[in-house]
């Protein structure tokens, strides 16, 4: 009777490579020899036989691209009598292709392996059972931190077995049924993924009790007559005694397999990367968070040394061994940000209904400028209050005027012609960087953006010559902005040219918040809203008007000194607004 091996689950992933191929047609094979790799972005791993029989075909080629239930290979099963066909065989997954290099001691026939026991095998009155890696969600592979157990190990209900991290958690993998440790089939920084065996345990007696976390027991063989155990690894080294060299116990094609393999790893680890992979060497202690955030940064990991519990590299670890070597190293021009790592891509649709709504294009060409600035200019934010109660007080008296005029009033026009004052007072707030970052050029106009918010998104129109205008004028001009913004009929001419931005959310409320600079502009000013509260004067807690203001700046044109100065002027002329007009 023939049967088809598959593909196991490879998560989300919509299909992997086949990297290698380990047997040949007429090849006698058993459940745990492995068929061939596959190799994912993350990941390589084994695919075994799971059953034993004959292959009498093989329906991939090294380089194709498979998917989970692929059929991959058929198998005559051994000792079938009975011409029904059998269900197609998902081979499980098993730890990553690098853990070939431990020793595998087998016979070199099939007979002489079934009537092997190895270390820690189940006896006639016992029943062996997997603990699988349990659910870790949206598909992802997890990271083996910590092996707790060895072959031949007794545990207790709750003992821990294996502990994996993933990029959000650790996690342990008890036992839920008391027994021996069979055998352990990952290693300390193998990946694994949902559903993958960890460890085989055996319990006495004749039901077996289903592990919680790791899924229903499959195909568990009846109590009289026990799964036989094949050739699994054993995880620790029998006596000196029954102890032979790697190349005795290997038959020629297990060694031929493993010597592919040891070539494969040199190549990984000798070969041109394009980042830095997983390190092989289980010597380095750290989570696949901490990984990735090497890879990013192009950091190897054996160059770092742990300040965690046992010598685990935590991230300030790796952020530390990066900010030694830049200031090491000779600054050099600043240039854009480049090779950021990409978000990974989620499908939403899983987890309940979603609706795909585009962009305008004025919140998408928004958002692009917004990620420039942000990912290019070094941001600092200094957060400072104003007490504009006079300037309130001043507010309310040209109520009347203002209505005569057609004109509403608001505190920005005062803000706009504080801040052209400081400008004047401090002109590198009013300056950009040339390209190198190593010039400013300094403008001898003031031309000040008002950030509004429209229905399509934000805009941000400038108010040309700013400086020059008076608080009537301001006032006017920056209404019939916004009003023209929210019209959908603003030019070209009126977004550009600015050289310092306003953009306040007091209508909307909030204490404080960190705008982003509108580059190539140096700094932004960014208006919270207004609240009484109670300020000491020196003899008594009095009910003051208090504007919160937030200045983002580019560090590497403003230094924090400087930023606290600005802000210190600009507070005092909005306090006083009889300054204004100094």
């Amino acid at each position: 009777m023939n049967q088809d091996i598959c593909i196991p689950d490879i998560g989300d992933a919509e299909s992997v490579e086949v990297i290698e191929i380990l047997v040949a047609v007429d090849q006698e094979v058993g459940p745990d020899d492995p068929i061939l790799v596959i190799e994912s972005d993350k990941a390589s791993m084994e695919v075994p036989a799971g059953v034993s029989g004959r292959i009498t075909a093989l329906r991939v080629a090294i380089g194709d691209q498979v998917r989970t239930g692929q059929a991959i290979a058929t198998v005559q099963l051994a000792g079938a009598d009975t011409p029904k066909a059998a269900a197609p065989v998902v081979a499980p997954v098993v730890a990553p292709a690098a853990a070939v290099s431990a020793p595998v001691a087998a016979a070199d026939d099939a007979s002489a392996e079934l009537n092997t026991k190895a270390p820690g095998a189940p006896a006639a009155d016992e029943v062996e059972f997997d603990v699988l890696v349990p659910d870790v969600g949206e598909g992802q592979p997890v990271t083996v931190i910590e092996i707790a157990v060895k072959t031949g190990d007794v545990v207790a209900v709750g003992d821990l077995l294996v502990l994996i991290e993933s990029d959000k958690a650790s996690m342990e993998i008890t036992a839920e049924t008391a027994g021996r440790v069979l055998a352990v089939h990952v290693a300390v920084g193998d990946e694994v993924g949902t559903g993958a065996r960890v460890a085989t345990l055996v319990r006495e007696g004749s039901v077996a009790v289903e592990p919680k976390r790791g899924g229903p027991v499959d195909n568990l063989p009846a109590p009289d007559k026990p799964m036989p155990v094949g050739n699994l690894p054993p995880t620790e080294p029998p006596s000196p005694a029954k102890t032979s060299s790697p190349a005795e116990a290997l038959s020629p094609a297990r060694a031929q397999v493993a010597a592919l393999f040891a070539d494969a790893e040199r190549a990984m680890r000798e070969g041109p990367r394009t980042g830095v992979d997983e390190d092989p060497h289980p010597t380095v202690y750290a989570g696949p968070a901490v990984r990735r955030l090497a890879r990013e940064l192009g950091v190897t990991l054996e160059q770092i040394t742990g300040s965690g519990l046992r010598g685990r590299i935590v991230k300030d670890d790796v952020k530390a061994f990066v900010k030694q070597r830049m200031t090491a190293a000779p600054a050099s021009a600043a240039t854009a940000a480049g090779g950021l790592p990409a978000l990974p891509v989620v499908d939403f649709s899983r987890f309940g209904p979603v609706d795909v709504v585009p962009l305008s294009r004025v919140r998408a060409r928004g958002a692009d400028n917004l990620h420039r600035s942000w990912v290019n200019v070094p941001h600092v934010t200094q957060h400072d209050e104003a007490d504009v109660t006079d300037l309130e007080a001043f507010r309310a008296v040209l109520r009347d005027d203002a209505g005569a005029r057609g004109v509403r009033l608001t505190p920005l026009p005062f803000i706009i012609k504080a801040c052209c004052q400081a400008l004047a007072e401090f002109p590198t707030f009013n300056a950009s960087l040339d390209p190198s970052a190593r010039n400013f050029i300094m403008k001898r106009y003031c031309h000040v953006g008002i950030a509004v918010d429209t229905d399509d998104g934000l805009v941000v129109p400038v108010i040309r010559d700013a400086d020059r205008k008076g608080i009537w004028a301001l006032a006017a001009e920056a209404a019939a902005l916004a009003e023209k913004a929210r019209a959908r009929k603003l030019a070209p001419a009126d977004l550009q040219g600015g050289t310092f931005s306003v953009t306040s959310l007091g209508a909307q409320g909030g204490t404080g918040f960190t705008p982003i600079i509108n580059a190539p502009e140096v700094a932004i000013l960014g208006v919270a809203r207004l609240a009484t509260r109670p300020v000491w004067d020196g003899n008594a807690f009095v009910p003051r008007q208090m504007l919160p203001l937030s200045l983002s700046y580019d560090h590497r044109a403003i230094n924090g000194a400087e930023a606290a100065r600005f802000m210190t002027r600009l507070t005092a002329l909005l306090g006083d607004v009889r300054r204004l007009a100094l």
